[in-house]
């Protein structure tokens, strides 16, 4: 059973050194920071994918207009968040 397995990444210069002034900075290897930097990241956003969101309700007439309003601001909320369900296309 493999338990890892070993790739090839292309970092940005300067991101590549700050990670490895990092690991010299707390005595440990690229490897672990970059794992740390990895797990931490999928479960912020396993978090951020989680979270409850109290419904909108509304009651009564609504012209069309305040449904698409709505909808563009719900739209927003999620982009903002990095929950958008699907690619944001260009608005007309």
């Amino acid at each position: 059973m493999v338990t890892h397995m070993k790739t090839t990444i292309d970092i940005a210069d300067e991101l590549l050194r700050q990670a490895k002034a990092l690991a010299h900075d707390e005595d440990t290897t690229m490897k672990t920071v970059v794992e740390t930097a990895l797990r931490e990241h999928l479960a912020n956003r396993r978090a951020h994918r989680q979270a409850t969101y109290k419904p909108v309700v509304v009651k009564g007439r609504t012209s069309p207009d305040v449904f698409q309003n709505l909808h563009r601001i719900i739209l927003d909320t999620y982009e903002a968040r990095d929950l958008a369900p699907y690619p944001r296309t260009k608005r007309r």
